[in-house]
């Protein structure tokens, strides 16, 4: 199971926009996987472990309703892990090239956890984690075609929120 940490830690700081809340999950996930690795009946272990993460979520979510607490949402990184993913230049990028990159990645980043959480995770899933419709079907419970409809809305919300915000930040520089 470790060669997914990083694939799960993703997955959970996607459905908890929120690092530290993102790694007590992930902690917990690969406790219960560890703990009843005897029930694993093959398949593929990604998935598996992806559907333990998931309900670790649900289960933290439904513990703090049931304490009347209210999640904070962070829909970025700090400064200091945002600089590490995104602010790394590539040996040919001039400080304006860098400082657009990190931009757009800030962009989709917020696009992205503005979706509804449904669309959010199935969209996680495909395109970030590269499961394949089966995985998430399993991951997410629901069926392949719900599984298809919800990345295909997810993929309609996303180009309808990022594109008017990429052609008014190509106005804003032709200004």
């Amino acid at each position: 199971m470790l060669p997914h940490l990083d694939a799960a830690y993703n997955l959970a700081r996607y459905l908890t926009s929120d690092a530290s809340i993102a790694e007590d999950v992930v902690q917990e996930a690969f406790l219960r996987a560890f703990r009843s690795f005897e029930t694993y009946r093959g398949g593929p272990p990604r998935a598996w472990l992806f559907a333990i993460l998931r309900n670790c979520w649900r289960d933290r979510v439904g513990e703090q309703i049931r304490r009347e607490r209210v999640l904070v949402s962070d829909a970025s990184l700090s400064e200091a892990q945002s600089e590490a993913v995104a602010g790394i230049p590539a040996d040919s990028d001039t400080p304006e090239e860098s400082l657009a990159r990190a931009r757009e990645v800030d962009t989709v980043r917020g696009v992205i956890a503005a979706l509804p959480e449904p669309f959010r995770e199935t969209l996680i899933l495909r395109e970030m984690e590269d499961m394949s419709y089966r995985e998430i079907a399993s991951v997410t419970g629901v069926p392949i075609g719900t599984v298809m409809s919800r990345l295909a809305r997810a993929r309609e919300m996303l180009a309808k929120l990022l594109l008017p915000a990429r052609a008014a930040g190509q106005q804003e520089r032709q200004a």
